[in-house]
């Protein structure tokens, strides 16, 4: 579970992100630092019994910096007002898909995983992947515990081209996830179950519903 004022922290860094007060509440930073570290290492000893490839991994190996990299964007805030890990083989840097969850107070925390922003030949080998072996990424996608907790791969705008790729025909029966750019999935978490003894639980039963996604998916990357 999370520390109430690990939440408050990050609302009074969304209303107040400058250098100068991040400095003056280092204290209240460290403390929650601390707080969401310890959630990531009871994660991290369940998750590596699901998969062999994280149980080498740390905390340093997931989370993610707090500083954001301001160089090229319009948003100068130096402060991410969220704290972040992403569970992959090879550490948050790898390419590969992984289980991810993201905490921000007001209703903009969740559980998710999958392929996020890959490289133009890793989605040509996932998308080749789900042609040639339709029926076994159906039978992922229509299990029951999946459909129950995710529905289906995110739809959001943007996350699909408007039409198949060249090689593809309009008929495919997987047309609708082989025109995909992103295959992910996720789940909303609410500020109160942020707060819950529960948390780690849930976060690491959402990851095994997915692991068979994530297998799927490096498979096709890493063969």
């Amino acid at each position: 579970m999370l520390d109430p004022k690990t939440l408050q922290f990050l609302v009074k860094l969304k209303k107040n992100n400058s250098r100068e007060w991040f400095n003056s509440h280092r204290d209240d930073y460290e403390n929650a630092k601390d707080n969401f570290i310890e959630l990531v290492n009871k994660i991290l000893a369940e998750v590596g019994k699901l998969d062999q490839d994280l149980s080498v991994l740390t905390y340093k190996d997931c989370i993610f910096r707090i500083n954001r990299d301001v160089r090229f964007s319009k948003n100068k805030d130096p402060y991410k007002t969220n704290m972040a890990a992403y569970f992959v083989k090879g550490g948050k840097k790898s390419w590969l898909a992984g289980y991810y969850f993201h905490c921000e107070p007001g209703g903009k925390s969740f559980i998710g995983g999958g392929l996020y922003g890959g490289e133009p030949d890793q989605i040509k080998k996932v998308r080749q992947e789900i042609d040639y072996n339709w029926t076994e990424f159906k039978s992922i996608l229509e299990n029951k515990a999946f459909k129950k907790t995710f529905g289906d791969l995110s739809r959001e705008e943007g996350m699909s081209l408007v039409r198949e790729p060249k090689g593809y025909d309009k008929d495919n029966p997987a047309i609708d996830y082989i025109k995909l750019k992103n295959f992910i999935v996720s789940v909303p978490v609410s500020d109160e179950e942020l707060t819950t003894p529960q948390l780690a639980k849930k976060i690491v039963t959402f990851f095994a519903t997915m692991q068979p996604l994530l297998h799927f998916l490096n498979r096709a990357m890493e063969d």
